[in-house]
């Protein structure tokens, strides 16, 4: 198959006539629309009686697209089984943390463990497998859409049984799990694993362990689901499998995308959000290394549901979004949804065009994206994005962990965006890693928010600082254990043996007054915080408070590097310009090459082609212009002139796309 980038949408055909299809694939045409994903939510229309399924509807759809120039993902409609499935079946439906029970009418609602749901996914996923893979429009799968994004853990009696398999095949006896977690508090202590609760309601807050162990083992069996939906798929189809996923979801992304053959997200930050936007980009470009990602969702303008609604993009906004997202290294930019839907809970959902048939108020932006597909696909072909030299570890098993211990409502998504957000305004090209990854060609790396270091991830940072890395560990991370508990040999475990470290106290620091003062800067200092010993390792140090003279900020050599600790998190606006300080310290001190001075608003997308030619995206997302530090002569990709080094100006949303001599 040729390689090239998709454009694309979100189609509901089973929804409309046959001709309001026809006039849909002419104005997709137009529109530029070279691939629609479909099949989703149309489990009834599939299978509308059990056991009586046909999937001809869609094989037809499937030929008349492609005849048409376009291609298709498709969808198992796993989501929403149908009236069948679930009426006076509660046993087979969804139950919240509150015991209640889901009925039909939305989607989500059937617990994903229940045998039957099983049988009947998997049987409606092998006919469709056998009539549409070998379809010549096909060219990928979807299975079910967005895992756990309305629900998160099942309390039904299902998951009851599995939950107590599972915690016997992880812990082999009741003593083992009572001694990891501590079940003489409050007499929790459990005779068999039969006796181990789910987190139901409680008169106060379950044992940390049981939540964030029951969060694991949920997220456990949905990455489960998923790899026996693709074992079947790939019985009869070649084409590649994905799950389009974010982060919000109760899910372990990592785990999820294991299995599966490309990482797909859908996205629906606002204008205003876009560090949350191009952290998805740089973390599930990741999750599959070397392997293009999907943006499978996205809105042309707005989101909106019956409940709410967001703000509409400015003109100009989508293009920039999209070519940000093919810069660094998205295959295609998708929409969610092509027409309008006429009914049911998202009616007022932005889409491409209308229920009516008519451009809504993105399409021009629509066009505007297509334009810019064609002109920058050459060059996206024949580069790659390239690696960069300053990773962020991100973890979906650290999500749970803050679920279980938000303390003062702490968000764990919330507080690594804004982590991140410095980086991207220091010009800092970086690459967020999911917990696996290796270390390879990076020389800092920055692990803060994850409570829990494990043995693995300890072990390959410690090499890769060995080495000549960089690791800056914190906040908030280091303190608990595999089990959710506190270490008993030191307040971070072995973190204090490898780096040498004396951890004094672990407390929050919010209210005591206490700031931060390292390399010229001081600032006050906030959340859960570990304070260490002021000795030859400190390069921080904390006035007033509780603490006064300790030191938030340590550095250990290591091998051929060192490790630094990061105790406490800046905060406010004199936190920002701290812990940009830090950040650029440490990036600086490594000598990162791979970064910029760029203007707020405006990024950079570094590619890198044959014989190593390294290729700049330049786009301004902020609507107001700005300017990029060229460090050396370059060709302008487009209109074949060359382009001094220094100041370089781009436009309100404009993009430009330069190549160094």
């Amino acid at each position: 198959m040729t390689k090239k980038l998709y454009h694309g949408a979100a189609y509901y055909p089973e929804l409309w006539d046959e001709k309001v299809i026809e006039e849909d694939i002419k104005l997709m045409k137009e529109a530029g629309i070279n691939v629609a994903r479909i099949g989703e939510f149309a489990w009834h229309t599939m299978e509308p009686e059990e056991g009586k399924i046909d999937i001809s509807f869609f094989v037809n759809i499937i030929n008349k697209l492609y005849e048409n120039g376009i291609e298709t993902v498709m969808c198992t409609p796993t989501p929403t089984p149908p009236i069948w499935f679930t009426h006076n079946h509660p046993e087979r439906m969804y139950v919240n943390q509150n015991g209640e029970t889901m009925g039909h009418g939305s989607r989500q609602h059937a617990c994903t463990n229940h045998p039957y749901f099983r049988q009947k996914a998997n049987e409606i996923t092998e006919h469709i497998a056998k009539a549409i893979g070998h379809l010549p429009g096909l060219i990928g799968w979807q299975i079910d859409n967005e895992f756990k994004c309305h629900v998160s853990e099942c309390m039904c009696k299902t998951c009851q049984g599995l939950w107590h398999e599972w915690l016997e095949n992880r812990y082999e006896t009741v003593e083992n799990l009572n001694e990891a977690w501590g079940t003489k508090i409050w007499s929790e202590y459990y005779h068999s694993f039969e006796q181990v609760p789910q987190p139901h309601p409680a008169p106060f807050l379950h044992n940390s362990s049981l939540s964030t162990k029951y969060r694991q083992f949920s997220m456990e069996k949905i990455a489960e689901f998923s790899d026996s939906q693709a074992e079947i798929i790939r019985k009869y189809s070649s084409e590649p499998i994905t799950h389009n996923s974010n982060i919000p979801f109760a899910v372990d992304n990592e785990r999820l995308f294991e299995n599966l053959d490309f990482a797909s997200f859908d996205t629906y930050a606002t204008q205003e959000n876009k560090a949350s936007y191009l952290m998805n980009c740089d973390l599930w470009r990741n999750f599959k290394k070397g392997k293009d990602f999907w943006i499978m969702e996205t809105s042309t303008s707005y989101a909106a549901s019956l409940e709410s609604y967001a703000s509409p993009h400015a003109n100009g906004y989508l293009k920039a979004e999209a070519v940000a997202a093919y810069a660094l290294g998205a295959e295609a930019f998708c929409y969610w949804l092509w027409r309008q839907q006429r009914a049911g809970c998202e009616q007022p959902h932005g889409s491409v065009i209308s229920a009516w048939g008519e451009p809504t108020v993105g399409f021009q932006g629509v066009l505007e994206v297509e334009e810019m597909r064609k002109k920058i696909e050459p060059i996206m072909i024949s580069t790659r994005p390239l690696q960069a030299e300053v990773a962020l570890t991100y973890s979906d098993q650290a999500k749970a962990y803050f679920q279980t211990e938000p303390h003062q409502q702490m968000d764990f998504r919330g507080l690594v965006t804004n982590f991140y957000h410095h980086f991207v305004s220091l010009g800092i090209h970086r690459d967020v890693l999911p917990e696996s990854a290796h270390l390879e060609g990076y020389k800092v790396l920055f692990t803060p928010f994850l409570p829990h270091i494990s043995d693995e991830y300890r072990e390959r940072a410690v090499e890769f600082v060995k080495n000549g890395g960089t690791w800056i560990v914190g906040p908030i991370s280091g303190g608990r254990t595999g089990e959710h508990t506190i270490h008993t040999d030191a307040a971070l475990g072995k973190l204090e043996e490898v780096s040498g470290v004396k951890a004094l106290y672990t407390y929050p620091l919010d209210g005591t007054g206490s700031k931060g003062t390292a390399f010229g800067e001081s600032a006050p200092l906030g959340l859960w915080s570990t304070v260490f010993e002021n000795d030859e390792t400190t390069v921080g140090t904390i006035k007033g408070g509780n603490s006064e003279g300790k030191a938030f900020l340590t550095e250990s050599k290591l091998g051929n590097g060192k490790i630094v600790h990061l105790g406490s998190l800046p905060i406010g606006e004199e936190g920002d310009i701290l812990l940009k300080k830090i950040i650029d310290h440490y990036v600086t001190s490594a000598d990162v090459t791979v970064r910029t001075n760029v203007s707020n608003g405006t990024i950079v997308a570094p590619r890198v082609g044959e014989n190593s030619t390294q290729t700049w995206v330049i786009v301004n997302m902020d609507g107001q212009g700005g300017q990029v530090d060229l460090p050396a002569e370059a060709i302008d990709e487009f209109s074949r002139e060359s382009v001094s080094a220094g100041k370089f100006e781009v436009g309100p949303y404009e993009y430009r796309v330069i190549t160094f001599k």
